[in-house]
């Protein structure tokens, strides 16, 4: 059997679930009325666009979005972006929302979450089951992360990637493997995590990205659920559960393009979500978006070309060394640095630099922005001055981050709020 053949097996015999449900409470009013995976980032596109991409590039066509926290605009981008698919050809990308199917509760952890999906899971009759986390940003092709499952004779797989322990405290599950690759040692967001043998500073994280043999995967989730004790949670319970009795390996993540290093980020803090926002503003950012090779599909309204109106020495239309998306136009105002998302509008005289604009943002005249995150829909006043001031903008009501960066949404601004 060719490897193409065989690995186009695994694929079609494989379903997949991304966890969507998350709330991001780091990102503080960034989700007030979204959830974490429905997210903007990168212009044009939304967190949930990379691990759905990523899926339906590696040749995986049945997936599962399961949803919770404030889910409408995360199932309003899914169905109008990804409804496509056609379930009597054998793929579909379908949401599964917190119904209550095995008890009264809704979805109590990210075991819970799937095991009240079992009957749509067996109902695929899927050899694998594959589980994602909804909410990280990066490529990866799931066709290795299956070969490598089925060949170990792995009950589990976790994809793992090694992390700066410093960034990894408190914030990631931690692995200790042997030298077959095999998990022997697990814990869930430890504040001292367990260094890698070759290296002291770094440790093994997990990315929240399992595979599963159906069948056992069933089983672990059936006596996870008669566990009062448990938190229903794949880091928590889980895995320490089975590591020593079953066959659980680590999968070190790669990139899905050859020769280029591996991109992932959480980008669960503000400060997080402003860095692998600039990020891409690099002449050869790690994570390229233009790579046709590797696409990132979602949806995108019908808008006219960006424009830059005017020309006059105080008063040019430009952009330098930024991301400026469909529908925005730039009126006699200077933008550097940044990321501009669909339709926003830059009025005469304002400077926008080294700041993320989300869709439908109006800067009015003569107004200075920098190093600032402007949420959706926001109208900012003439001659209105933020990123300048750390106790000006807070005093404002504005949030400034620990490293500096101010959000402005709606509510702030005296705004009706909204997605």
């Amino acid at each position: 059997m060719s490897n193409v053949r065989y690995i186009s097996n695994l694929t079609r015999d494989t379903y997949a679930i991304i966890l969507a449900g998350g709330r991001g409470s780091r990102l503080y009013e960034l989700t007030d009325w979204r959830a974490k995976p429905a997210l903007y980032f990168g212009g044009k596109f939304r967190i949930i666009d990379f691990p759905l991409s990523n899926c339906i590039n590696s040749g995986i066509r049945r997936v599962g979005v399961v949803t919770q926290y404030k889910s409408h605009s995360l199932i309003r981008h899914i169905t109008r972006g990804w409804g496509h698919f056609k379930k009597e050809l054998g793929e579909s990308v379908e949401i599964l929302p917190a119904s209550q199917q095995t008890s009264g509760n809704w979805y109590q952890g990210t075991a819970d979450a799937v095991f009240q999906n079992i009957d749509i899971i067996r109902h695929e009759i899927p050899k694998y089951v594959m589980i994602l986390s909804g909410d990280h940003v990066y490529r990866m092709d799931y066709a290795g992360l299956l070969a490598a499952h089925a060949e170990s004779g792995a009950d589990m797989t976790v994809c793992c990637l090694e992390t700066p322990i410093s960034e990894a405290a408190g914030a990631f599950g931690v692995m200790e493997v042997d030298e077959n690759m095999r998990v022997i040692g697990f814990q869930e967001k430890p504040e001292h995590p367990k260094p890698t043998p070759n290296d002291p500073e770094k440790c093994l994280a997990s990315m929240g990205n399992y595979v599963f043999n159906t069948k056992f995967l069933f089983d672990q989730l059936k006596k996870d659920a008669d566990n009062v004790a448990s938190d229903r949670d794949f880091g928590k319970d889980i895995i320490p559960s089975i590591i020593e009795q079953f066959n659980v390996f680590a999968f070190p993540f790669t990139s899905a393009v050859p020769d280029q290093p591996a991109y992932w980020r959480d980008v669960g803090t503000l400060d997080s979500f402003f860095q692998a926002n600039m990020e891409l503003l690099s002449p050869t950012p790690q994570l390229n978006l233009y790579d046709a090779k590797w696409p990132i599909w979602t949806y995108q309204e019908q808008l006219p070309p960006a424009k830059f109106v005017f020309d006059d020495d105080d008063r040019r239309g430009m952009a330098v060394d930024s991301i400026v998306s469909g529908g925005c136009i730039i009126s006699g105002a200077k933008v550097k640095r940044s990321v501009l998302f669909d339709e926003v509008r830059v009025c005469s005289y304002s400077s926008v630099k080294d700041s993320v604009l989300l869709p439908d943002v109006v800067v009015l005249k003569n107004c200075n922005i920098q190093n600032a995150i402007i949420d959706r829909g926001c109208i900012i006043p003439e001659g209105t001055f933020i990123g300048h001031s750390r106790e000006h903008d807070i005093a404002r009501g504005f949030r400034v981050s620990e490293k500096g960066i101010t959000l402005v949404t709606r509510k702030m601004l005296g705004l009706p709020e909204g997605y």
